[in-house]
């Protein structure tokens, strides 16, 4: 089938590489004539394990190609998906200024029966305003092409493998027609065994929402339970555990931490809650989940300040920038809000990550990165591991205690084993579990 991507983010470019890697005709565009550039020459916007080979693989096919003009992803297509950015407004409503804008691009050129799938992340009720505005547009479009939710329900640092393998696909359709053409378009991924709900629309746009909503949930509740069991000498880890035994329940999100960052969790929460507000709601455990994770950036100072009294002159080593392992992706990153706490009470803050450092330098130009983890670490009076790359959990404790000034090593995210930090003469404050000391080991 042909298919037209409008955005070339983390969810169009992911969009565009696994439509083409199943043998559609993909055609993506973006408002950032540079990004198609870069895209052209084979230069990726962002880092996500394997989709530079895909997006290669795409091109050298045939199957895939980037062009500048809107129009050009709309003519003779089958299916255009709408991948722009919906960010949130200061009341926390959700812009969705550049869904619109992109929708009336599409129709502009839009041939008869062609269906424009949301792909952003939209409130509900947002395809029937779109399919009124194509209408007042375009009325000669009338009864032809029709507009569907389809969203996207990708992990960053995943974000491929989850596309080519999805757990489940959700379209929110309101004619057969437009079902079966999504149908068609996922028959390479159901024929390989996923799972495809068919629902209305303004189903599939809140559930969205929802399923983002709750995982955010699952992490504020953990993260909750962490600071109980730092009062009460229990281990956070073996809670978690036990609960994720539980089938009802499931391990899935309930690893306590710094919290969970990113730009989808923090803005879908308050699009959310504003969307409920408008409607009438009060869903206040939406914004109790957002004050609880922000709990998680406040209980690492504090650790922090108990390690090393005032924070003056002090100096700090942050391991890991982006949000996640697996990603360079800053927004809304924990380590980046920590740098900004412990900057603001007098610390100097260094970070070191495998691949978000420049990105983190462009959101805070004021923040010291290095070469390495040991760089970081050099002359720092404390260690915090900020996101759980896998190279952190291989770290020489020994190395690491010669270079600094001061041993002591804050685990936001329970990676470390605290037997083995300790037997190197090091302070241990792990999460949700007692703090380790050289003389209380």
């Amino acid at each position: 089938m042909r298919v037209g991507v409008i955005g070339t983010g983390h969810v169009g470019l992911i969009t565009c590489a696994s439509f083409a890697a199943v043998g559609h005709d993909v055609v993506g565009t973006d408002a950032d004539r540079s990004k198609i550039d870069a895209l052209r020459s084979g230069d990726m916007p962002f880092h996500e394990p394997g989709v530079a080979d895909s997006i290669r693989e795409g091109m050298e096919a045939g199957r895939l190609r980037f062009e500048y003009e809107t129009a050009d992803a709309a003519r003779d297509a089958d299916v255009v998906f709408v991948c722009v950015g919906t960010p949130p407004r200061a009341t926390g409503e959700a812009n969705l200024v550049a869904v619109e804008q992109a929708a009336r691009e599409v129709v502009a050129q839009a041939s008869p029966a062609l269906v424009i799938a949301e792909k952003s992340t939209v409130p509900a009720g947002t395809a029937d305003r779109l399919t009124r505005s194509v209408l007042l547009q375009r009325p000669d479009l009338a009864g032809s092409v029709e507009v569907v939710s389809n969203p996207e329900f990708l992990r960053e640092g995943h974000a491929l493998h989850d596309a080519m393998h999805p757990e489940r696909i959700l379209v929110g359709a309101a004619s057969e027609r437009a079902f079966e053409v999504m149908r068609r378009l996922y028959e390479p991924f159901t024929a390989d065994g996923a799972r495809l709900i068919e629902t209305d629309i303004r189903t599939a746009e809140l559930a969205k929402h929802a399923c983002n909503a709750f995982l955010a949930l699952k992490i504020s509740y953990a993260n909750a339970l962490a600071r109980l069991c730092e009062r009460t000498g229990a281990d956070v880890d073996a809670v978690t555990e036990v609960m994720g035994a539980d089938s009802r329940i499931g391990p899935a999100f309930l690893n306590a931490g710094l919290g969970y960052g990113g730009y989808c969790f923090p803005k879908d929460l308050v699009a959310f809650d504003h969307l409920a507000t408008s409607l009438g709601y009060d869903f206040a455990m939406l914004r109790e989940v957002a004050r609880i994770n922000d709990q998680a950036i406040d209980a690492t100072v504090d650790k922090i300040r108990d390690a090393l009294w005032n924070l003056d002159d002090k100096r700090v080593a942050l391991l890991g920038l982006a949000f996640k392992p697996g990603t360079d992706d800053v927004r809304i990153a924990p380590a980046l809000m920590l740098a900004e706490r412990l900057r603001a009470l007098g610390a100097t803050v260094v970070g070191y990550d495998p691949h978000a450092a420049e990105s983190a330098v462009r959101t805070q130009p004021e923040l010291e990165v290095a070469p390495s983890a040991y760089e970081a670490a050099r002359d720092a009076h404390c260690v915090v591991l900020c996101t759980e790359w896998d190279e952190f959990q291989e770290l020489d404790f020994d190395k690491l205690g010669e270079i600094m000034a001061s041993r002591v090593f804050v685990d936001g995210r329970n990676v470390i084993d605290a037997e083995r930090a300790v037997a190197h003469g090091f302070h241990f404050y792990p999460t949700g579990r007692l703090p380790s000391t050289p003389d209380r080991a």
